[in-house]
């Protein structure tokens, strides 16, 4: 969990440093000029609102790709977890069973097969693939469903703003939306607070997996196997 919580925390900073410069821009606190001594501005006030709002909609990117990849580190935890102290598929909770045998059935058996030498061991973590975790859709209610899937405890914080994340970033993917028109949908105060609530609910949702995986809850019963 100390990976991903690093990685969490660098993405962050990036994103950080991201809102501070259009906010920045926004505000007139930081002007984009042409290279020269005469200090003539690179755009005009028009050209420059337009470059603002698509600033505003790239965020919902930067914010998205947050909640994507820290569930989906924060599950490949568990079952780097579950790999390192080769955990039994008969030894782990319902819910990891009820998971391993979903990820079981999303192979073809002549390509998994040559990996399963112990099989009640190896079809715990070598059935699993990241990238099958998520497509698009994470959301508050999604986490929650993956809560429940493995029986970690529910994120505590405020997820309003992740639904409004995830439609944004979707619209930008899909075209359905120009970045100009999403950028146009929200001020630069509102991305902030939407900024603040995701980080704040998927640190709450890092603690729950970093105790879910300090305490073995993984396991049927307490102890290592």
């Amino acid at each position: 969990m100390i990976r991903v919580q690093q990685d969490f925390q660098e993405r962050i900073n990036e994103i950080e440093g991201y809102f501070d410069f259009v906010m920045n821009i926004a505000d007139g606190n930081t002007l984009l000029i042409k290279k020269g001594k005469d200090q003539e501005s690179a755009y005009t006030s028009q050209k420059q609102a337009d470059l603002v709002r698509t600033f505003k909609a790239t965020a919902f990117l930067l914010l998205y790709n947050l909640m994507e990849s820290t569930v989906s580190n924060a599950v490949e935890a568990i079952f780097d977890e579950l790999a390192s102290f080769s955990i039994s598929y008969d030894d782990c909770r319902r819910e990891i069973k009820r998971v391993v045998l979903t990820n079981l059935k999303q192979h073809d058996v002549a390509d998994i097969l040559p990996e399963l030498g112990s099989f009640s061991i190896d079809v715990v973590s070598k059935t699993f693939r990241k990238n099958k975790i998520f497509s698009g859709n994470v959301d508050a209610q999604k986490i929650r469903k993956v809560a429940d899937e493995y029986g970690f405890a529910h994120p505590s914080a405020d997820g309003t703003s992740l639904v409004t994340i995830k439609s944004s970033r979707n619209d930008l993917a899909h075209g359905s939306k120009s970045f100009a028109e999403v950028g146009r949908d929200y001020t630069i105060t509102e991305l902030i607070g939407m900024k603040d609530k995701v980080i704040a609910y998927l640190h709450a949702m890092l603690t729950s997996v970093a105790n879910y995986i300090s305490q073995q809850q993984y396991l049927t019963a307490p102890g290592r196997p």
